[in-house]
């Protein structure tokens, strides 16, 4: 598209997690984007409103923290209207593919509730501040309708879902936005539950939505449950190192910093109504990975390889255990000319040193403490 869509005020849901702290701080610096965030997040086990306390410190009139569930549909209301928002990014979600072998529920209520409660909260705010009659304006369907907003640079709904919808990949191929969806687990299966409530809402309201499905993240502030962080801080403490079945599961890895810079890119040029593949075009089999993350905290630590590796424990693999996942995102790349800008290797490191040089922040997290200062500031909605 020729012209940029802006935002004055971006909703951003979920964004004391991972992958959402790490998109508010693009916001503020590569993406240069001078309006007001709203980060709107429940805090459970795997949100941390310290992620972004220099954030919150430095921009105080621009960074808004808002602790709340996006099930709380007179909270949500009130948030599109106090800080009139005009653009949404949806990262809020329970993601653990284990979680939710054991718990289903609550990847229910919040990944699939949780979306429609901010879809309805957007249409009722957008439908009333510019009037009805607007999706064949927005192109976001292929016919009139009654309700929803005005033009496509207005607002913007845009959902963060993941690979996973699409089940399991063979030997070769790769998932392209066109993949017919096969979930696999709770998770993946409520993930795309939401997907498809999304794109009802553009079909149907005339919504202006735009989703991505982005392959595996890393990076900086994970929770130590996910792969990579849980790895590195096992070595460090001479525990075993867990792989599921014979280790040679495949994913595509994305460094945090360049899946940001896509949706960001999507955000602001994106068709209406179009799906985006994110994926890092970086396939490795998680035992593979784990000698090439072992190589890496020996050469930072002083470590012995061979003493590193003889930590290496297989278990029983999980239930449902997809085999491979890759993302094809030529559509991304053609369309709208992202690309990938940090190297495995050199993003690896990056993440290595960032565990290495924030025991405070893992300390924190692993014994819980961070829960009794969320309790203090903000109480306890976990």
């Amino acid at each position: 598209m020729s012209e940029l869509r802006s935002f004055s005020n971006i909703l951003v849901t979920g964004g004391a997690g991972f992958i959402g702290s790490n998109f508010i701080r693009y916001l503020f610096s590569d993406a240069g984007f001078g309006g007001r965030v709203v980060n709107l997040d429940a805090l459970t086990y795997a949100g941390n409103p310290q992620n972004l306390a220099d954030i919150a410190a430095v921009y105080p009139d621009r960074y808004v923290f808002v602790h709340g569930d996006i099930r709380d549909a007179a909270l949500v209301q009130k948030v599109f209207a106090e800080y009139d928002i005009d653009a949404v990014v949806h990262f809020a979600a329970e993601s653990h593919v284990d979680r939710s072998i054991l718990d289903p529920q609550s990847f229910i209520t919040t990944n699939v509730m949780g979306t429609y409660t901010l879809l309805e909260a957007a249409r009722q705010a957008w439908k009333g501040r510019y009037g009805d009659g607007a999706a064949q304006e927005t192109g976001a369907t292929g016919r009139s309708a009654d309700t929803g907003p005005s033009t496509a640079s207005s607002v913007l709904f845009h959902h963060i879902s993941t690979d996973e919808v699409y089940g399991s990949l063979g030997e070769e191929g790769a998932f392209k936005e066109t993949t017919p969806y096969d979930p696999r687990s709770p998770y993946s299966a409520s993930k795309a539950s939401s997907d498809f409530l999304v794109k009802a809402y553009g079909h149907t309201y005339g919504l202006p939505v735009t989703i991505s499905n982005c392959s595996n993240n890393y990076g900086p502030y994970q929770f130590p449950e996910k792969l990579i962080p849980l790895m590195i801080l096992n070595m460090l403490e001479g525990k075993p190192l867990p792989v599921y079945g014979d280790g040679r599961n495949i994913r595509d890895w994305l460094y945090v910093v360049d899946h940001n810079a896509a949706v960001w890119t999507i955000m602001t040029r994106g068709r209406i109504g179009e799906t985006y593949n994110i994926g890092g075009e970086n396939e490795w089999e998680n035992i593979r990975l784990l000698h090439r993350l072992i190589e890496m905290v020996a050469e930072s630590t002083g470590k012995p390889v061979r003493q590193l590796e003889e930590l290496i424990t297989y278990v029983k693999d999980r239930p449902g255990h997809d085999r491979r996942y890759a993302i094809d995102c030529s559509k991304l790349k053609n369309e709208l000319g992202w690309k990938q800008s940090v190297s495995f290797d050199e993003g690896l490191r990056h993440t290595v040193r960032w565990y290495l040089d924030n025991p405070g922040w893992i300390a924190s997290v692993r014994s819980g403490a961070y829960r009794e200062w969320i309790e203090k500031n903000y109480g306890d909605r976990s």
